[in-house]
């Protein structure tokens, strides 16, 4: 009996060792949890925490509403749809329907019914941009986005390859638009999505050895790959306008420096300003000058400020007849660049401010309704689209959403190149747990439902298309009076009137992206 009591302690130690090495080899074989892959055994825990995450922020940390820069109940929205599991809530809301800035959307007692033959039917994701990129200005070739949500501009060095190949399957596969962020075209940017190519202050991938911008490099890029529907200038971004950006050494790849052609062993620094262009006409010279010679539309990129350069852009996109296709509109809330605290903080109007204000001084000038407007700055949900949309923007673009999606738990580390969902990191042993087959489902999910919802609430308002949708449809919260106004009485003007002729006819147009175009 005493020999058999040992022998059975004995066994448990021997089995307990070896059912952790079992579970950790399993974990190393797996794709389709990278935090279990590249934390074997450990990685459990984290799951198990998040299973129980609601309960324990219910009674000792914080509720499901009160974490930045995105929410438990924002991120289990996205995650959800992702996996096209239950994305729904029930026994109410747990929002505060009195904190200053919440918006209510107003529906119609009668909404929007769609006809027996109309497309949405077959597709309900199907939600095409209502104006043509380069149309106004006479582009050699236009360009209608397929969807009226887009990735945003997030570079291949700031994102993992893994990272950027899922996001462009999956945009292939719904049929959105590509930015390739500032870090230029990557062989991971091309799967065959629509893609728009981001021109920093550095100029990646179109510069030459000394640094400076090269037409022919942006020529050869463009004709090279045909996939490439349009440029965008960046002037500045929200999370640290009028500072240039940075890549650390330690994210930089022999493959990246390639890519952006600059030398490996030192932190990729962007210059706070452009070199080819230091005023407004210049400015216009050189987006004219690019569309010219590629024939593709060109747009700028910036985070608000100061408004008197705005009102010159305007002034003289009148008096010349020439400018930017589109302009982005980055809010202040930040994104996956690193940033001092005080510019991710303090520099620039968050999206709400700037974007009303630039969309004022163009409709003043009667540019409104020739600009295709793009909003960015966490957006990536169906009511804060809505109310984008309501404020005269055409599309919008997600990029931390978009990261969620794919996996990121939103550890806040993008910048320090340990990045443990393999999103935002250059480590290859960090990034081997991304499967881009199931990364890329998951993007498409997402988008897909994102898209879905928008159009949802949009035939709840009385609408066919998002662009319908006005000023005096959306209600923002005031405070502490207890009262609500639309967002007209708010921000002080009613959005210009955009043409629309039905799905239908925007489904057909010769200038539709995402592999989608029908020739009437």
């Amino acid at each position: 009996m005493f020999l058999a009591n040992i022998f059975s302690s004995f066994s448990w130690w021997l089995i307990l060792p070896l059912a952790i090495l079992i579970l950790a080899i399993r974990d190393l074989l797996q794709n389709r949890h990278t935090i279990q892959h590249n934390f074997p055994v450990v990685g459990h825990i984290r799951y198990m925490l998040e299973k129980i995450g609601p309960e324990l922020r219910q009674y000792i940390v914080a509720n499901n509403r009160e974490e930045l820069p995105f929410n438990r109940g924002e991120r289990a929205w996205v995650y959800a749809s992702s996996k096209k599991e239950n994305n729904l809530q029930g026994f109410g809301s747990d929002q505060d329907f009195n904190t200053a800035g919440y918006i209510f959307i107003k529906h119609a007692m009668l909404g929007h019914k769609l006809a027996d033959n109309h497309p949405n039917l077959k597709d309900p994701s199907a939600v095409p941009c209502s104006k043509t990129i380069g149309e106004y200005h006479k582009r050699k070739r236009p360009y209608k986005p397929y969807s009226v949500v887009n990735i945003s501009g997030m570079s291949y060095g700031s994102l993992s390859a893994k990272a950027v190949e899922s996001l462009n399957k999956g945009a292939l596969k719904f049929g959105c638009y590509h930015n390739t962020g500032e870090g230029s075209l990557s062989p991971y940017h091309k799967y065959g999505s629509d893609v728009i190519v981001n021109i920093g202050t550095a100029y990646f991938g179109v510069r030459d050895d000394d640094g400076k911008f090269s037409m022919e490099k942006l020529i050869k890029m463009t004709t090279d790959n045909p996939f490439v529907k349009a440029l965008e200038l960046k002037l500045s971004q929200g999370a640290k306008p009028g500072k240039g950006g940075m890549l650390p050494a330690a994210k930089i790849t022999k493959e990246i420096a390639e890519i952006r052609h600059i030398p490996l062993g030192k932190d990729a620094i962007s210059p706070a300003f452009h070199s080819e262009f230091s005023t407004i006409p210049e400015m216009v010279n050189f987006i004219e000058s690019m569309a010219n010679q590629t024939g593709l539309p060109v747009g700028i990129k910036s985070a608000v400020g100061k408004l008197e350069m705005w009102e010159e852009l305007a002034q003289y996109m009148v008096k010349t007849g020439k400018g930017p296709d589109f302009i982005t509109i980055d809010g202040g809330e930040g994104g996956t660049g690193a940033a001092p605290h005080a510019f991710a903080d303090h520099v620039s109007l968050p999206f709400n401010y700037g974007f009303t204000k630039v969309y004022k001084i163009f409709q003043k000038y009667e540019l409104a309704d020739k600009i295709v407007f793009i909003g960015s700055g966490k957006l990536g949900f169906p009511e804060k689209a809505m109310m984008a949309f309501a404020m005269g923007c055409d599309l919008i673009n997600v990029a931390r959403e978009a990261m969620m999606s794919i996996g990121c738990i939103q550890a806040q580390v993008c910048h320090t190149n340990r990045c443990p969902a393999g999103v935002a990191t250059s480590s290859p042993w960090l990034q081997a747990g991304i499967d881009p087959t199931l990364k890329s489902e998951r993007f498409y999910n997402y988008v897909k439902t994102l898209n879905k919802e928008i159009l949802e609430i949009t035939h709840a308002c009385g609408y066919e298309h998002p662009c319908q949708m006005t000023m005096q449809d959306v209600d923002m919260v005031m405070g502490d009076n207890n009262k609500t106004q639309s967002l007209a009485t708010t921000f002080g003007y009613n959005k210009t009137i955009v043409p629309f002729e039905g799905v239908d006819k925007l489904l057909k147009s010769p200038y539709l992206g995402g592999g989608k175009a029908q020739v009437n």
